[in-house]
């Protein structure tokens, strides 16, 4: 069994379309879908605010490279363009953590760099996963306590969990 956290945010086109790409493109592995979040952006700031959400896949074929693999492939569908970095984007699929995995590879870096940081991330995974721990780091919780003015809004007009096929 090969269990991932994956985060999901867009700010170009159709951000909420392109969310969903992500969640029905994935199919059968996706086991949880938090709610919808805007936030403001991250990095780049001068930039229209994002929709984010985290989804937990599950795929006993699937390695970690394989869910980067498949990240990627979900961004070429969506037309990511890779221009500038923290720039804006149709769809950005980040490999959060995958079984507790840690990789320095840079192609591959788990857990995800600036989880810690990013309340855009912390939120949506307490959605789905209360408990959560963010290996090397601890408790997601805690980490989201040491955070000041998260920027995180929850979209209830947003519903993803209905493009989840479990």
């Amino acid at each position: 069994m090969t269990r991932a956290v994956l985060s999901l945010g867009s700010n170009l086109g159709d951000r909420f379309a392109h969310l969903r790409s992500a969640v029905t493109g994935l199919g059968e592995a996706v086991v949880a879908v938090s709610r919808v979040y805007e936030t403001a952006p991250w990095g780049v700031t001068d930039q229209p605010d994002f929709l984010n959400a985290v989804i937990v896949v599950d795929d006993a074929g699937v390695d970690a490279w394989g869910w980067l693999y498949r990240a990627r492939e979900l961004e070429e569908a969506a037309g990511r363009e890779r221009t500038v970095r923290w720039g804006p984007r149709t769809l950005d699929v980040d490999v959060v953590t995958v079984d507790g995995v840690r990789s320095e590879d840079p192609e591959l870096l788990l857990p995800h760099p600036g989880t810690p940081e990013r309340a855009s991330v912390l939120v949506p995974w307490l959605d789905v996963e209360p408990e959560a721990v963010l290996p090397g780091h601890g408790p997601v919780r805690e980490l989201l306590r040491e955070l000041v003015g998260t920027g995180v809004a929850v979209r209830p007009d947003l519903d993803l969990r209905g493009a989840a096929r479990r």
